[in-house]
């Protein structure tokens, strides 16, 4: 597992070896012992990236998701190879199938983003190798994620303020896709998928309206919104997914009470959770 100390890596890391399988995880501290070695790595999983800081770190954010992915694929003997993308790449698209054409601007900063992932994607793709394959991930949430994206910088923000400040428009929209129903499609793709390209998404959008709503009721936030514009990511494909393996549901208005816990108070429902 390449990327092991992100959440996506430390989350995958956990179910693979609860299912029983035996787990290398390469962090950013071991990756350049991992590289030096050049000793068979078997069937890999690379979920090595820059986020919500990409804007500030772009040489470092093209190394994460192109140079390495390269030195990867030239270097290390694989059985076979799961590049870990993003459904940001659709942000300027109007359909999302895996197969349509996507559209980017070279000269617009946050592009920068979508630019890098889709050049990783395709030193992938253009491997004829079949065990290479590529799942775009769309906003993934859980208990223990960070603060890097939208939905868990308003969390920080109301477990430690009891208020939430919102800077784009509550009818902006996002798909959003449990980092449990992440792990499982992952390991599906990884194992036996038929196809060499997956959205893993959960299909349905949610509006920042009906996420402060739900913690609003439940934890008595309140929600200061001083952004205009609604920014309306499109609905993501993943018929692909659903007819291959299960499809992840759209639970994230269920979960966010839970979610809003203070961390202490996740960690032992957590424990608890996991006695049961």
């Amino acid at each position: 597992m390449l990327g092991a100390g992100g959440y996506v890596g430390r989350a995958m890391v956990a179910h693979l070896r609860a299912e029983g399988h035996e787990v290398a995880a390469v962090t950013r501290e071991t990756l350049a012992g991992f590289l030096a070695a050049g000793a068979p790595a078997g069937h890999v999983i690379y979920a090595i990236g820059l986020t919500g800081d990409f804007r500030a770190r772009p040489l470092e954010t093209a190394e994460a998701h192109v140079g390495i992915v390269a030195r990867v694929l030239a270097e290390v003997a694989l059985d076979s190879f799961l590049y870990l993308s993003s459904t940001r790449v659709y942000a300027r698209s109007e359909l999302t199938r895996e197969d349509a054409a996507i559209e980017v601007a070279p000269g617009v900063a946050s592009d920068l983003y979508n630019i890098t992932k889709l050049a990783g994607e395709a030193l992938v793709l253009g491997n004829a190798r079949p065990t290479l394959r590529v799942a775009r991930l769309s906003n993934v949430y859980g208990p223990g994620m960070g603060t890097d994206s939208f939905l868990g910088q308003v969390l920080d923000e109301g477990r430690r303020s009891g208020s939430v400040s919102i800077h784009q428009g509550l009818l902006s929209t996002k798909d959003y896709v449990s980092i449990d129903d992440v792990v499982r499609a992952l390991t599906a793709i990884a194992e036996r998928g038929q196809a060499r390209l997956y959205n893993v998404a959960s299909g349905r959008n949610t509006t920042h309206d009906a996420i402060v709503t739900v913690l609003a009721r439940s934890h008595g936030w309140s929600v200061e919104a001083d952004g205009n514009a609604a920014v309306r990511f499109p609905r993501i494909d993943i018929t692909r997914l659903s007819s291959e393996f299960a499809a992840p549901g759209n639970e994230i208005l269920t979960a966010l009470p839970h979610l809003a816990e203070p961390r202490s108070r996740m960690a032992a429902l957590a424990e608890a959770e996991a006695r049961h």
